[in-house]
């Protein structure tokens, strides 16, 4: 998977359910994604986007070339957009110092995927989640050059000898089930089932970051939520 900025639930889901997660940052980056921003609750309705700055955002570049344009500065406005949370979200300082944490231990690295990381390593100890992960630009694996979307996750397993590769359902089309079963890869899908909870005096809006669902939850409730809503579908 791409490496995504605090992701929702079902992100972490897929983590979950993976003995091994390869970072996929050796693509073409692609700006305003999963990337680089993502949503929380609004302080007055809806909801609000919490985003980091590239200084060479581009179409141009691979995923594991994006650098931060300032991320101390970054930092400092997505903890303020945070704020509103202090007063109502039993969870607000738990989730407020990892976040500042993400930010401070990367203030000499301005590399987008390694604070995408951070975050999910932080989140993942957080909630008590086994992560195992290895970036793929550093494994030296080689590909042919030519390759499709539904390739590279081939490719990949091929290479790290892997039985089963497991992606999100809603990625279903790009893959042919026979060109993994012709190299003796299983081939299944993960579809996370909604988790609801109480929001205070905020209305409830599904699919938002991590970070608004851990403002709201005891992380034993987000783990176990994490493990057992979802499918497993073939």
């Amino acid at each position: 998977m791409q490496p995504y900025f605090f992701p929702y639930m079902g992100h972490f889901s897929l983590i979950a359910h993976t003995d091994e997660w390869i970072v996929f940052d050796i693509t073409q980056y692609t700006p305003k994604t999963w990337m680089n921003r993502n949503r929380i609750l609004h302080p007055q309705s809806g909801w609000n986007w919490v985003s980091v700055p590239l200084s060479n955002s581009s179409i141009s570049i691979k995923t594991m070339d994006a650098r931060i344009q300032d991320i101390q500065s970054t930092g400092k406005s997505i903890l303020g957009k945070l704020s509103h949370y202090r007063k109502t979200a039993p969870y607000y300082f738990e989730v407020e110092s990892i976040v500042r944490e993400v930010f401070s231990s990367s203030k000499d690295d301005d590399s987008l995927v390694h604070l995408n990381l951070k975050g999910l390593d932080l989140i993942c100890e957080y909630i008590g989640l086994p992560f195992k992960r290895n970036i793929c630009s550093e494994m030296g694996l080689v590909f042919p050059k030519e390759i499709d979307a539904g390739g590279w996750a081939l490719e990949i397993c091929s290479q790290l000898g892997a039985d089963s590769y497991l992606n999100p359902v809603g990625g279903k089309a790009l893959f042919d089930t026979t060109r993994f079963k012709e190299r003796g890869i299983e081939l299944n899908f993960l579809r996370s089932l909604e988790f609801s909870y109480e929001t205070a005096t905020f209305p409830f809006i599904p699919g938002l970051s991590i970070i608004d669902v851990l403002m709201w939850n005891d992380p034993a409730k987000v783990h176990h939520a994490i493990k057992t809503g979802v499918e497993i579908l073939t």
